[in-house]
């Protein structure tokens, strides 16, 4: 078939090389955000998925108003017959979804009906969940809630960051797209109607909510963290510096703690929750690189009246 692969980040990667290298479909076109700024200096840059386009010498498409009667035009002049999407992140008019004769097929990283959104795996870390996975369907209008081609499951791992999770899901995912294409190609693949019951919503996650509340108990305070790391990344505040913290472990030995006191001692740093205290691992203080938290400890001097808000 002809596609059109429509994607922005690195997780969406694994797919479009997938799909360069199929010997049954043929990627026309790749559509994705424009460049954005990046680094201390806010140079644009374009995304991972427009590098990885450029290398292959593949047409690049990026439109700031996809729904334009422009970029529609274009889409219908390149003629494709399914566009393929992986978190390309913008919202799709239905008149540019009309254009593909089998429309815009999703890689979406949950099991829909199940955390449709922005930040699903984020979303299933942070509640919880033992087990997760990807799933391709046909594109709608209203948010995630299009007929389901296909599923794959991944068992979500006691110590997985979303960075972690995203990046097996993005492979065995990008599998599954392929074979749905497959499928739609032949004619032999059929999309199902969601399940009305079992809707979830994983809207994306801003800094101020990746801000560490450590008056949860450890447990939630624990996955919370694993689920905004690395994007956008777990922080805290230590008097008046702002400390990123990465993923923690429950310490279920020590005494209970007063929520956000600091405790350091010679095997680690303990910060207090609602429960069991949570022993840090790694924090990056402003400006300078993740390093080991006592070792920051013990440089900072911190006293007995030191707390994490």
């Amino acid at each position: 078939m002809r596609i059109v692969f429509a994607g922005t980040p690195e997780p969406a990667l694994p797919a479009l090389r997938r799909l360069i290298e199929s010997p049954r479909h043929d990627v026309v076109a790749v559509l994705t955000r424009p460049d954005a700024a990046s680094g201390r200096r806010g140079k644009p840059s374009p995304s991972p998925v427009a590098r990885l386009a450029l290398e292959h010498d593949i047409p690049l498409l990026r439109p700031s108003k996809p729904n334009s009667d422009e970029f529609i035009a274009e889409l219908t002049e390149l003629a494709p017959e399914c566009c393929a999407v992986v978190a390309y992140g913008a919202l799709l008019s239905e008149r540019l979804l009309a254009v593909p004769e089998h429309g815009w097929v999703n890689l979406h990283f949950s099991v829909l009906p199940a955390w449709r959104g922005a930040a699903p795996v984020q979303a299933a870390i942070a509640a919880g969940d033992t087990v997760t996975g990807a799933t391709t369907f046909l594109i709608e209008p209203a948010l995630d809630s299009g007929p389901v081609y296909g599923v794959v499951t991944e068992t979500i791992r006691p110590t997985d960051t979303a960075g972690d999770l995203l990046e097996r899901l993005s492979i065995s995912g990008a599998e599954l797209l392929d074979r749905t294409l497959d499928g739609i190609a032949d004619g032999t693949l059929t999309a199902v109607p969601q399940p009305s019951e079992g809707v979830t919503i994983a809207p994306k996650i801003t800094v101020d909510e990746a801000r560490v509340r450590w008056d949860l108990p450890a447990h939630v305070v624990e996955r919370r963290i694993r689920a905004v790391t690395p994007n956008p990344g777990a922080w805290t505040m230590i008097g008046d510096l702002r400390v990123k913290v990465g993923p923690v472990t429950v310490d279920e030995d020590s005494q209970a703690m007063a929520p956000g006191a600091i405790r350091v001692s010679r095997d680690g740093v303990r910060v207090g929750t609602a429960s069991q205290p949570a022993l840090l691992g790694q924090i990056q203080p402003p400006g300078k690189k993740l390093m080991d938290a006592a070792d920051w400890a013990r440089g900072a001097r911190l006293d007995d009246s030191a707390r994490a808000e």
